[in-house]
């Protein structure tokens, strides 16, 4: 029985596991939308949000304590900043939002997208859609 056994394994040991979230949950942060599996992308929506709703309180504990867990100085700036956070100041969860893509050509793994909800994309990108 798999009583209190929550998450996914991700066909990783735990080192690992924490690692791959680690790793995705910086890349998240750093350019605001990536692209991975499905379940990578369930898992990492739980992982990440926690972070986002600490750095409401802009204090040194919560800035310590992300610092910690991401190990990653610049993404902890990032986070804290005014202009990042004031994005997220009045919404009580939901930071994040999962676009479910096609299949992947090597595997045929479920893709998706994974984004902070008030991504917008680059200027140069929409001068270019609107160009075609």
């Amino acid at each position: 029985m798999r009583h209190n056994m929550a998450g996914r394994r991700l066909g990783r040991g735990s080192n690992l596991r924490k690692a791959l979230m680690k790793d995705l949950a910086i890349a998240l942060i750093k350019y605001e939308r990536i692209e991975t599996t499905l379940p990578k992308a369930k898992e990492l929506r739980i992982f990440i949000e926690p972070f986002i709703t600490l750095a409401k309180e802009d204090t040194v504990a919560n800035r310590r304590l992300a610092l910690s867990r991401l190990g990653n100085k610049e993404v902890v700036k990032k986070i804290f900043g005014s202009d990042f956070i004031s994005r997220f100041q009045n919404r009580p969860g939901g930071y994040t939002r999962i676009i479910k893509g096609s299949h992947r050509l090597g595997d045929a793994a479920d893709v998706a997208l994974v984004e902070l909800v008030d991504y917008a994309l680059p200027a140069e990108v929409v001068k270019e859609e609107k160009a075609d």
